[in-house]
């Protein structure tokens, strides 16, 4: 199986891609290969202001997904 996971936090967007496989013993574990993995972080932008600006991280968020 494929998963594709986004996640965004009040300064940051990130987005991963993960396969995975589940052996047919119920007694073992599935296996997670990560693909891929990028994380956009907006600190350098918030710096200026001394803080998340909400509206500028909307706007960045919609950019980077």
């Amino acid at each position: 199986m494929r998963i594709l996971a986004i996640e965004t936090s009040c300064d940051e967007t990130a987005a991963a891609v993960v396969d995975t496989a589940k052996d047919r013993d119920r007694n073992v574990p599935p296996r997670f290969h990560v693909r891929s993995n990028v994380v956009s972080s907006q600190v350098k932008m918030h710096a200026p202001f001394g803080g998340v600006v909400p509206n500028l991280a909307k706007r960045e968020h919609q950019r980077n997904l």
